[in-house]
C-alpha cells in the first residue's frame, strides 16, 4: 500500500475515490459541506432521502457528483459528533479501507482524517490511519493453495492534512507509521504460522534473514550446548521433552551514541505449548501456537527500527523453545537451577514461559542495559483480570513504567499497571528450593512477575502480560501485532 499527504479540496481531486465523513442526524462534515456546496447541494439532497443518517459505520456510494472531478465519493458515517472519540475514529477508518477495497477503486483520497478527535492533533490520525488501513487490510493466506484475493484492490492511499504547512510532518508520520506497520505484519505472520513450520529453529532463520536485510543488525544464536554451559537450567528444563531444540536469539542494533546503553527487549518464544506433564485441555490447545507472540513482537520492533534507522541503540533476545509431554520432559516437583544460581521447584509444568525467560533476563545482564522490557504471552489469569483490550504491566521501576503507559496512551496499544508489591512473593515460597514457579489461584499475573523480578534486580525492568491482546479467537482468529505500537512509540519517545 503507498500512502501520500495533500493540501486541497475534496471537489478538486482527480481520484477513483473521495472518502468524507457525516455525523449523525446527516450532519456533514466540513469535507462533505465542501462538496455539497460545489455540487449545488447534491449531496444534502441524496441525504434528505433517507439512504443515510449518519450513524456510526454506515457507508453510501456516490456516483457522478455535479462539479466533483473524482469518480465517486464514500460517504462514512461516524455517529454522533459529540461522542466522536479515537475508538469512533479507528473505526471508520478501518471501515473506510475495507469498504473502499471491495470497490474496485485502486486509490483513494481519504478526508477523514480532517474529522476533529478530541485530544489528537493531525499527525496522531495520520499515523493511526496509516497502521489501521494496513491492519484492516492485511490476510494471512501463505498457507492456503487457493489465495482469496481481491481482484482490484486499493492500492494507494492520500491522507488530507489541513494545510501545507502540514505536508512535511504528515510525510514523516507516514514513513513512522509505515515502517511501524511492516515490523506488525511481520509479529502477526510469525505468529500465525503453525507450530510444524514455526519452531525455534524457524525463529533463528527469521532472526537471520533479518540480518541479511538490514547490515546494521548483529545476530547470535545459542545452541543448547551453549546454553548448558552459561548454566540456563530453567530454560532448558522446557525444551527436554521437544524433540525441537531451544535457541536463545540475540539481535543487536546500534543506531545511536557509541556509549549510550541499550534498551533490551526480551521476547517469549514458546512456539507450542501443550503444557508438558501438566496437560493443557484439548479445547482451543491449537491456539497455543500463539505462546511465541512475544518473541514475534521482538522481531517486529527489530525490523521496524531497522526500516526506519532510528537513533537508538536496541538488543532484541528471544528465548525460544517448545514444551512438550514425553519420557525425557520435565516432571512437576522437579528443582532446576537457572542462570542466575537459583533454585526453582517446577510445581506445574505449564508455567513454563517464565522459566526461558528468567534465565533470558539473567543473560541480558552483560550488555548493561539501560532498561530491560520482558514481552510475554504469560498468564491467562491477565485475560482474566484485564480482558482483551489492555496489555498488563507490571515494573520495578516507577518512571519506566510511566512511560509505557504514556506510551500506550499515545499509540492506542494501552497497558494497565498492576502492583509488584513484596507480599506477594510470599506465595512463590517453596519447601525444597529457593522459590516456586507458580504462586496458586490467586493474583496469578502478579506472581508470576514477582518470580521474574526475582531475575531483574541489577536494572531498571518492566514486564508486558500480552495473554489478552496478542491474538483472536473465533472468527477473526489470529495474531494482532501488539504490543508492536507501544513499544515503538516508547522507543520514538525515548531516540526524540
Amino acid at each position: 500500500m503507498e500512502f501520500s499527504v495533500k493540501s486541497g479540496n475534496p471537489e478538486k481531486q482527480r481520484s477513483a475515490c473521495v472518502v468524507v465523513g457525516v455525523f449523525d442526524r446527516r450532519k456533514l462534515s466540513s469535507a462533505a459541506r465542501v462538496l455539497d456546496k460545489a455540487s449545488g447541494g447534491a449531496l444534502s439532497t441524496i441525504l434528505r432521502r433517507g439512504d443515510m443518517d449518519g450513524e456510526k459505520g454506515q457507508t453510501l456510494w456516490l456516483y457522478n457528483l455535479p462539479n466533483t472531478l473524482c469518480e465517486r465519493v464514500l460517504l462514512v458515517g461516524c455517529g454522533k459528533e459529540r461522542d466522536f472519540d479515537e475508538p469512533a475514529y479507528r473505526g471508520i477508518i478501518a471501515t473506510m479501507a475495507r469498504t473502499v477495497n471491495k470497490s474496485g477503486a485502486v486509490e483513494a483520497v481519504n478526508y477523514l482524517t480532517d474529522l476533529p478527535v478530541k485530544g489528537r492533533d493531525t499527525l496522531w490520525k495520520i499515523s493511526q490511519a496509516v497502521t489501521i488501513i494496513q491492519d484492516s487490510l492485511y490476510s494471512f493466506q501463505q498457507l492456503k493453495s487457493k489465495k482469496e484475493d481481491t481482484q482490484r484492490p486499493l492500492k494507494r492511499i492520500v491522507l488530507s492534512v489541513p494545510s501545507r504547512s502540514d505536508l512535511l510532518p504528515g510525510e514523516e508520520a507516514v514513513r513512522v507509521a509505515t515502517a511501524i506497520s511492516v515490523g506488525t505484519k511481520l509479529t502477526r505472520d510469525l505468529a500465525n504460522l503453525p507450530g510444524n513450520i514455526c519452531n525455534p529453529t524457524y525463529l533463528a532463520e527469521q532472526a537471520l534473514q533479518l540480518k541479511k536485510t538490514y547490515k546494521g543488525l548483529k545476530v547470535e544464536v545459542l545452541e543448547e550446548a551453549d546454553m548448558e554451559k552459561l548454566g540456563m537450567g530453567a530454560l532448558l528444563s522446557v525444551s527436554k521433552g521437544s524433540e525441537q531444540p531451544a535457541k536463545l536469539i540475540t539481535l543487536e542494533y546500534r543506531g545511536g551514541r557509541k556509549d549510550a546503553r541499550p534498551v533490551v527487549l526480551v521476547g517469549k518464544g514458546i512456539t507450542f505449548d501443550t503444557g508438558g506433564i501438566s496437560l493443557k485441555p484439548g479445547a482451543e490447545m491449537d491456539e497455543m501456537k500463539f505462546d511465541m507472540c512475544g518473541a514475534a513482537s521482538v522481531l517486529g520492533v527489530m525490523k521496524a527500527v531497522a526500516e526506519m534507522m532510528l537513533p537508538i541503540n536496541l538488543v532484541g533476545v528471544v528465548a525460544a523453545a517448545e514444551n512438550m509431554p514425553d519420557g525425557k520432559a520435565t516432571r512437576p516437583g522437579d528443582v532446576v537451577t537457572s542462570m542466575s544460581g537459583q533454585t526453582i521447584e517446577i510445581l506445574n509444568t505449564d508455567a513454563e514461559g517464565r522459566l526461558v525467560l528468567c534465565d533470558a533476563l539473567s543473560y541480558v545482564e552483560r550488555f548493561d542495559p539501560d532498561v530491560v522490557i520482558d514481552i510475554a504471552t504469560l498468564t491467562g489469569a491477565c485475560i482474566i483480570a484485564l480482558g482483551h483490550q489492555a496489555t498488563g504491566l507490571l515494573s520495578n521501576h516507577s518512571p519506566l513504567a510511566n512511560d509505557l503507559l504514556g506510551a500506550g496512551k499515545q499509540s492506542y496499544d494501552r497497558a494497565w499497571e498492576l502492583p509488584l508489591w513484596d507480599e506477594y512473593q510470599e506465595q512463590l515460597k517453596s519447601n525444597f528450593a529457593d522459590m516456586a514457579n507458580i504462586g496458586g489461584r490467586p493474583a496469578g499475573t502478579i506472581t508470576a512477575a514477582c518470580f521474574l523480578s526475582r531475575f531483574t534486580k541489577k536494572y531498571k525492568w518492566a514486564h508486558l502480560d500480552i495473554a489478552g491482546v496478542a491474538w483472536k479467537s473465533g472468527k477473526e482468529k489470529g495474531a494482532t501485532g501488539r504490543p508492536v505500537p507501544l513499544l515503538m512509540q516508547y522507543l520514538l519517545n525515548k531516540a526524540s
